[in-house]
């Protein structure tokens, strides 16, 4: 072997450990694809507090919500009650609504039919840097 293939073959020549990722490299991870079913009815909002911190949800994660999801009975959901947002778990009763929160340095919120309340949707993902 001349001094100039030696030359060669060690260029081609990797250095360090193989990447474990080179073995998946003609997959595509399309996050988009992943969280969001319903693009027409679906946002992303910034948590603003720790109500939800014992599932996990803190300040300054992001939500994914889908308007289009039914609420039901102890989703987390992104409800307006009485003109104020709030993250909370729905608890359906027969003549109210319970926010609850996931933390107990807050209350829950008694919704009635008295109360002027929407649900904007239910968080189907929480995305947070570790």
């Amino acid at each position: 072997m001349s001094e100039t293939d030696l030359y060669n073959q060690a260029e081609s020549a990797r250095s360090g450990f193989p990447s474990p990722a080179e073995d998946f490299s003609h997959m595509r991870l399309n996050i988009m694809r992943e969280l969001v079913k319903n693009p027409a009815s679906t946002f992303f909002a910034r948590v603003s507090g720790n109500s939800m911190i014992d599932d996990g949800i803190g300040d300054g994660d992001i939500l994914v919500i889908d308007k289009s999801v039914e609420p039901y009975d102890g989703c987390i959901a992104v409800c307006f009650p009485d003109g104020e947002f709030t993250l909370r778990h729905l608890q359906v009763h027969k003549d109210h609504i319970l926010l609850v929160p996931a933390n107990k340095q807050f209350s829950p919120i008694k919704v009635t039919p008295e109360n002027e309340f929407i649900i904007w949707g239910v968080v189907r993902y929480v995305i947070r840097k570790l």
